[in-house]
């Protein structure tokens, strides 16, 4: 008997052990499911947990580069500036216009232009004005030799207006067209 309970309880002890073993082997199964599981989700956790903080990096970077950029804007601008202040003494001691010079020239000019010809057009009317009065009496003045003065007449207008053109706008007109009438109303 004590073989056949031997026998027995190694039966029964196989059984056990082979079931702890079956149990043991069934848990480690769902510890991996459940890890494969839970790695899942954690991994998923891991992602978004990474992407913000992607987020919040890039957006740092971003305002240091911005920082950065504003401050090498600056020192260029300054640099530029200083640049084109140089450029200028140098070009002023060498004796060359500035760019307000040249406009201010240009426009001096421009404004002589205006003066030259309303003083142009003031001694054409003048001419026209005493060749016209000149006209009339040039028969009577053809038998008589007295036509060589007449002629000196309608020269002497021509060059006043040329001995005063400094003069300013306002002023140059009437004063060449009371250089131009005199000699003609003295005839």
């Amino acid at each position: 008997m004590v073989k056949k309970f031997k026998a027995l309880s190694e039966n029964q002890l196989a059984q056990t052990v082979k079931d702890s073993a079956h149990q043991i082997w069934l848990a480690g199964l769902g510890a991996f499911a459940k890890a494969q599981e839970e790695g899942n989700k954690v991994f998923d956790a891991l992602v978004k947990e990474g992407e913000t903080i992607q987020k919040k990096t890039r957006q740092a970077a971003d305002e240091k580069i911005a920082v950065v950029t504003g401050k090498a804007v600056g020192t260029w601008d300054r640099l530029e500036q200083v640049f084109e202040d140089r450029v200028a003494k140098a070009l002023g001691s060498l004796g060359v216009p500035t760019k307000k010079d040249i406009d201010k020239l240009s426009k001096r000019v421009a404004e002589l232009t205006a003066v030259v010809q309303k003083l142009t057009e003031a001694q054409e009317a003048a001419e026209k004005a005493a060749a016209k009065p000149a006209a009339k009496p040039a028969p009577r003045a053809a038998a008589k030799p007295a036509a060589k003065p007449v002629a000196s007449k309608a020269a002497a207008p021509k060059a006043a207006p040329a001995k005063k053109p400094a003069k300013p706008k306002s002023a140059a007109a009437p004063v060449a067209a009371d250089a131009v009438a005199g000699p003609a109303t003295a005839s």
